[in-house]
Order: structure tokens, then sequence, then C-alpha cells
């Protein structure tokens, strides 16, 4: 799978989502990758790590396995798989047979074990591929790993993040951020730590470099309007969230690929050492 170089739209049911992806201002390669599947409502970030062939290597890797795990609803040999769970259906989330009461039904969850496995899923063929090159001492290729799936119009938005990429939520005119960093730096924050902070970019776990992850999952309601914003942490570590917001102010249905544009380019006008990638995808409602 080659990584894409060019910007991506696809049409999802009710909406458009729009991909951009940039090597940026100094690096030579680039090592972020994106998918954007309107049959299954996926749309992912992965930002690889390892050396520019590695490191694009395992992004496109690790997407290319998420989409096939959840396109074949976990019917593979996986990690902690249980054959005694329903598998999971689309089509259960009907919003004409849902109970607008209930937070957490049979189908959510099955929804959500679909989404576990298929990261466990992505994260055990990138260490297979490190173990069968020597290097199952966490100094192999690896990745972050973030998105959103919605696997039909008025379900729930599920969620799954392990790394720094970061997916925010624009709705009514407020940007708030729905993941949170796995990294030292935000690690030594949260613990109250003033001085000699730790670098933004320590990762505390990624997908490739051990067996074992803990991916963060979580559920989102949807409300017509809302809009999502995936980017990695070329955008998100030289712009701030203001800035960020002046420009999804301006964010439209049939002006998703100018906003993904402007993002990009107030990344490299605010100093983006990094790769760039960004992602606008509506809900669909």
């Amino acid at each position: 799978m080659k990584p894409p170089r060019q910007p991506d739209t696809k049409r999802l049911d009710l909406g458009l989502a729009f991909g951009l992806t940039d090597t940026g201002t100094v690096r030579s390669s680039n090592e972020d990758n994106l998918v954007l599947d309107p049959a299954l409502g996926l749309v992912a970030v992965a930002d690889g790590m390892g050396g520019h062939l590695d490191g694009a290597l395992a992004s496109a890797n690790a997407l290319a396995a998420l989409v096939h795990y959840i396109r074949t609803a976990g019917d593979i040999d996986a990690p902690d798989s249980d054959d005694t769970i329903p598998k999971f259906q689309a089509s259960a989330f009907d919003p004409a047979q849902s109970d607008p009461d209930a937070t957490w039904t049979d189908d959510t969850m099955r929804a959500m074990i679909t989404l576990h496995g298929a990261v466990e899923y992505a994260n055990q063929r990138l260490f297979q591929a490190n173990l069968a090159n020597g290097r199952a001492d966490g100094s192999g290729m690896g990745t972050t790993l973030t998105g959103m799936w919605q696997p039909a119009p008025g379900a729930p938005v599920f969620v799954f993040h392990v790394g720094d990429t970061r997916l925010y939520r624009w709705r009514a005119g407020q940007l708030e951020q729905i993941t949170r960093d796995q990294t030292m730096y935000q690690q030594a924050i949260e613990s109250g730590m003033k001085g000699n902070l730790p670098a933004r970019n320590l990762l505390l776990q990624a997908l490739g470099p051990y067996l074992d992850i803990r991916p963060e999952l979580l559920t989102q309601p949807v409300e017509p309007g809302d809009l999502y914003l995936l980017c990695s942490d070329g955008l998100h570590s030289a712009c701030s969230d203001e800035r960020i917001a002046s420009i999804l102010q301006q964010a439209q249905p049939g002006s998703l690929s100018a906003c993904c544009e402007q993002l990009v380019a107030a990344a490299k006008q605010d100093g983006s050492r990094d790769n760039i990638t960004v992602v606008l995808a509506p809900c669909r409602a």
C-alpha cells in the first residue's frame, strides 16, 4: 500500500469527508497516512515512526489491517476473539428501532468489541513484522492510530485512539478535543510538573513496538451539524486551538477541501516541523 501524497476526497452518506496529507517544510518524506472509507463510515489517520521507509510502511499497514478487520466484522483470526459474542452488524443501528433512552446497548457493545479487536489486530500485524525482522525489542517500526467509525447514519460515533494523533469535534461554534494525547508531556502536565517537561513527541504507546497496547475507545452521540477534525501532530503541535477554530468557523459542506488546505497552510506558517495530515468529516445524523 503506497502512502497517499495527494488530497483524497470521497463522499459519505449525508456529507463529504475530505483528507489532505502534506510532507511539510522540513522533512524529506511523509510517514503519515490516512484512510477514508465511505462504505464503512470510517476515517482514520496514522503517523508512522521508525525512519521514512519503516514509518510510512507502518502507518499504511496499520490502516490496511484496521479496514480489513472492520470490513470482515471480526470474522478473522485475531487476538482475544470470542466466538460466543454475536458478530457485529451495521444494520443493527436502525434509528427507527433504537431506544432513545438507552445509553449502552448490545449493539454498541458489539461494535466496541469489534473496534477493540481491529486495533489489536493492526498492532499484532506490525509487531509480528518487527519480530520477523529481529526488532521486537521496541526499536522496530511503529505508528499512532486514531480515527472514528460511524457504522450507519444515526449511529453513535465510535472513537479509537493510540498515540498523539488527535480527534476534535466542532459543534455549534465550539471546538472540543475528544482524544487525550498519550505522551510523556501530557502525563507530566496532568501530574502538575512545572519545569523540565519532557519533549512533546515522546509517546507512551504506539502500534508495533510491543505486543501489548491499551487503546482508548470512546462513544460519542451525534447531533446534526457535527463536524470532526482528525489531525496528526504536524497540525496541533504548531497551531493553537484558537487558530484551528478560526478556520473551522468557515467550514461548510462545500468548503471542507478549502478548510483542509487552510489548516495545512496555517501549520506551515506557524512553524510545523513535521508531516501534516488533516481530515474533516461530518457525522451522519
